[in-house]
């Protein structure tokens, strides 16, 4: 197990611990952040706890080319009653990540510490949100990190159904047209397969980075 002190480095990533753990300690500064996310990591613990890098094996991520949209879907998109902006309001999203309850999970694993150190990498041009609106009321949106050919994804909410489901399309939908690589969707989770997403081995996201 590898513990940071303040110098800003990290080892290799297949030094990872069959859970994918490559390191423990640190902070969260904007240069660690950047550094980590260029590493193929990121940081993943609770509140109270030290923080932990992770880079698991296999990786989920989706290609923008495999986005699947399924039929309820684009009738929701066919209604029109969303508005769907970016970078508009990310304070109010990586909040609304933050406290969203979740089904099965207690508590959240954006801390206060981990909320700060997003809003200034926001501030610098690299942390970005995806909002929903309607009414003028934010009602679903996602925020990551914008490597400029690879968007690193962090956290969704939605308020009301389908609006998560919503920013990640329209994201996706957007990083075709800016000819983006690949979407980073950090580790397996049903609801991101079912919009296409796949897992695929550390060694082959790393070349993407």
């Amino acid at each position: 197990m590898h513990f940071l002190s303040k110098e800003i480095w990290f080892p290799p990533v297949t030094d990872a611990s069959p859970e994918g753990i490559v390191a423990v300690g640190g902070d969260l500064s904007p240069e660690r952040l950047l550094l980590a996310y260029k590493s193929a990591i990121f940081p993943w613990y609770s509140e109270g706890d030290p923080i932990i890098w992770y880079s698991p094996d296999p990786r989920m991520v989706l290609f923008p080319d495999h986005l699947k949209i399924s039929k309820s879907m684009r009738q929701v998109m066919r209604k029109n009653d969303y508005s769907i902006t970016f970078n508009e309001d990310f304070k109010s999203v990586i909040a609304n990540c933050k406290h969203i309850y979740r089904k099965d999970q207690p508590g959240t694993w954006i801390t206060d510490e981990m909320q700060r150190a997003y809003i200034k990498l926001h501030e610098m041009g690299i942390a970005k949100s995806v909002e929903v609106w309607k009414d003028e009321k934010l009602v679903g949106g996602l925020y990551g990190i914008d490597l400029d050919t690879i968007f690193c994804g962090e956290s969704m909410f939605s308020i009301e159904s389908n609006t998560s489901k919503l920013a990640f399309i329209f994201l996706v939908e957007k990083m075709k047209r800016e000819h983006y690589k690949i979407l980073d969707c950090q580790v397996y989770n049903e609801h991101l397969a079912s919009l296409g997403a796949k897992e695929i081995s550390r060694k082959e996201f790393l070349k993407y980075i």
